[in-house]
C-alpha cells in the first residue's frame, strides 16, 4: 500500500512535503546567524559571531607538499574507502596526542568520525530514546544541542558559574529527574574553555561531578575540542581519564590543526565502541581516508605541538584585545566572562535588552554576534551575547566591540523610554552551522 497523497486545501504550499517528514524534524530551526550569514560575511561587516579558527599560522607551503607525496605514494589507498573505525596508525596517534591531558587509551576503542560533530551525533543516537533526557550545562555548545533535538531527548540545563559546572546543581536535577520517573541517559558537558561560556570546569569539581553521575547511574559525554589551547599553557585533566569506564570522550583536529578536513574521533568503553563503528557504516560508510592521512602525515612530521604554541599565543593576543575592548566600551550594566583558553567570552546585557532582537540591527551597525538564545533548549538567554576573538584581527575586535557597544546604548535607551523590548521567547534549540560552531 502506499500512503495518500495530502489533500489539496484550495492554498499553495510553501513546501509540498510538509506532511510527509518525520515528527522528530518539528523542532530544527536554523541559526539566525544563519539567516544573516550571507550580510554577516560581507567584509565590512565586524563578525564576532563564528567559531572559526584562524589557520594563518599554518606552514601551508609544507603541506602542500605533503599533500601532494601523499597521493604520489599512497595515492591508491588514500583515494579508497577505509575502514569505519579509522585508519590505525591515526588513531594510534590520536592516543599519544591524548596522553597531553591525562589519558591512557588504546587504539582500538577510538572510532575517527566526520568531525567531533559526527561524533555527538552517533553519541546520541545510540543512547537515546524519543522523551529521555540529557542534562547540558545552561548555556550548551548549539550543536549538541541539534543534535539532541533531533533524536527527540529533552535537554535539561544544569548551572554553571565562573568555575564551571556547580556540583550541586546536578544532584538537584538528578533528583528531580528520579523523582518525576524520567530516564536521564547522560551528562554532555565541556569542561574547557566553554563553548558559549569562556569557563572552565574547575578541577577539584571533576572528580566529584563523576562521582555524582556515577552514583545515579549516568553516562558522562565529555566534548573536548579546546582542551590544548590554554593560553598560559596549562592543560586540565580530562574526565576520561578519571573515569574511563563512565566516560565517552569526543576530540577533534578542528580547532587544533584544520577545520576543513572534518577530522575528529570518540573515545568510548569498548562495549560502546562497537556500537559506535556500526552507526559509523551506517552514517557515512567510513571517514575519508585522504583527510585522514593528511592529519597523520602532520603528526609525524610537524612540530605539532610548537605549532598549538602559536595558535594559543595568537588567540591570547586576540582574547586579550576583546577584554580590553569591553572594559574601554561596554556600557555599565554589561558583563563578561575572562576565558583563560578556546574562542569565546560569555557577555550579559542590561535587563530589558533582547539580544536576539538586537542582532538585525547590530548587523545593520556592521558587526555580529551569536545570541544566547540559541545556547538554551528552553527559550532562555536573551540577555546573553557570545562574542568570539579567534578569527579576526585584534584591530577589528576592537572596532566590533565599539560598534556593538553604540548598538547597545541605543538599545538601552529604548528600553529607558519604551520599557522592556525583549521579543517572546521561542523554545527550540537551532540547527547547527559553521558560523556557529
Amino acid at each position: 500500500m502506499t500512503a495518500n497523497p495530502p489533500e489539496h486545501t484550495g492554498r499553495r504550499d510553501l513546501d509540498p512535503h510538509l506532511a510527509r517528514y518525520a515528527a522528530r524534524t518539528a523542532g530544527m530551526t536554523a541559526s539566525e546567524i544563519r539567516a544573516l550569514f550571507a550580510v554577516a560575511s560581507r567584509p565590512e561587516v565586524v563578525s564576532l559571531a563564528g567559531g572559526m579558527p584562524n589557520l594563518a599560522a599554518l606552514p601551508l607551503d609544507s603541506l602542500s607538499s605533503q599533500v601532494g607525496e601523499i597521493i604520489a605514494e599512497d595515492g591508491l589507498a588514500a583515494l579508497q574507502y577505509g575502514s569505519a573505525q579509522g585508519v590505525p596508525v591515526l588513531r594510534e596517534q590520536i592516543c599519544e596526542v591524548m596522553a597531553l591531558e591525562g589519558i591512557n587509551a588504546h587504539s582500538d576503542d577510538i572510532v575517527v568520525t566526520v568531525g567531533s560533530q559526527m561524533g555527538l551525533d552517533m553519541v546520541t543516537r545510540l543512547f537515546c530514546d524519543p522523551g529521555d533526557i540529557v542534562l547540558a550545562e545552561g548555556p550548551s555548545y548549539v550543536g549538541a544541542l541539534g543534535s539532541f533535538a533531533a533524536y527527540q531527548a529533552k535537554v535539561v540545563h544544569v548551572v554553571m558559574d565562573d568555575q564551571g559546572l556547580v556540583p550541586e546543581a546536578l544532584r538537584e536535577a538528578l533528583a528531580q529527574a528520579e523523582k518525576a520517573g524520567q530516564r536521564v541517559k547522560f551528562l554532555y558537558t565541556i569542561p574547557n574553555f566553554h563553548n558559549p561560556a569562556g569557563v572552565t570546569l574547575a578541577v577539584e569539581r571533576r572528580a566529584e561531578i563523576l562521582a555524582i553521575c556515577r552514583a545515579h547511574g549516568v553516562l558522562v559525554v565529555e566534548d573536548n575540542p579546546y582542551g590544548l589551547l590554554g593560553f598560559d599553557g596549562q592543560t586540565y585533566p580530562a574526565l576520561r581519564s578519571l573515569d574511563p569506564d563512565n566516560v565517552v570522550y569526543l576530540g577533534s583536529f578542528s580547532k587544533t590543526f584544520a577545520s576543513g578536513l572534518r577530522v575528529g574521533w570518540v573515545l568510548a568503553p569498548h562495549a560502546v565502541r562497537e556500537k559506535l563503528v556500526l552507526a559509523a557504516e551506517s552514517a557515512t560508510l567510513c571517514p575519508p581516508t585522504f583527510n585522514q592521512l593528511i592529519v597523520s602525515r602532520y603528526l609525524a612530521t610537524h612540530d605539532w605541538q610548537g605549532q598549538i604554541k602559536t595558535f594559543r599565543e595568537n588567540y591570547r593576543e586576540r582574547r586579550d584585545a576583546m577584554l580590553s575592548a569591553l572594559e574601554q566600551h561596554l556600557p555599565a550594566g554589561c558583563s563578561w566572562t575572562n576565558p583563560d583558553g578556546g574562542f569565546y567570552v560569555w557577555v550579559t546585557v542590561p535587563e530589558g535588552v533582547d539580544t536576539k532582537a538586537m542582532l538585525p540591527r547590530a548587523v545593520t551597525a556592521r558587526v555580529a554576534y551569536a545570541s544566547g538564545t540559541g545556547f538554551y533548549a528552553d527559550g532562555f538567554g536573551s540577555r546573553q551575547m557570545r562574542l568570539s576573538y579567534c578569527y579576526p584581527t585584534p584591530e577589528r575586535i576592537k572596532e566590533g566591540v565599539r560598534r556593538l557597544a553604540a548598538v547597545l546604548e541605543s538599545e538601552m535607551d529604548l528600553v529607558r523610554t519604551f520599557g522592556n523590548v525583549s521579543m517572546r521567547a521561542i523554545p527550540g534549540p537551532e540547527t547547527p552551522a559553521p558560523d556557529t560552531a
